[in-house]
């Protein structure tokens, strides 16, 4: 099970489409979310692009945790496709953003 909210998730996922306007701030926001949350969101990522399944959610999130070499947020900056990946890891594990992402998006 994710131990962060598909709500947070979402709001990554806004703010990493708007690098160029929302870098300062999505930083502050992956900085500022508890271990096990950045944990699962680098775990998520993995599973968006293939290298974990979604059944090997547990094993992500321990390997996210016990390899962190660099701050998460420099971590999945610097990594192509973020959004795409955090979206597609929901996916595999049969949950959406998306109803969080229209409320972002609507102001709610």
């Amino acid at each position: 099970m994710l131990d962060i909210s598909t709500y947070k998730v979402a709001q990554v996922i806004l703010m990493s489409r708007e690098l160029d306007r929302a870098e300062g701030e999505l930083r502050a926001f992956i900085e500022r979310l508890a271990e096990e949350e950045q944990a699962s969101l680098v775990a998520l990522m993995w599973i968006g692009r293939g290298s974990f399944g979604a059944d090997e959610l547990e094993e992500a999130k321990a390997t996210a945790r016990d390899e962190a070499t660099t701050p998460t947020a420099d971590y999945l900056l610097g990594t192509p496709h973020v959004s795409d990946h955090l979206e597609n890891g929901l996916d595999e594990l049969g949950l959406s953003a998306q109803d969080d992402e229209d409320d972002l998006v609507r102001g709610g």
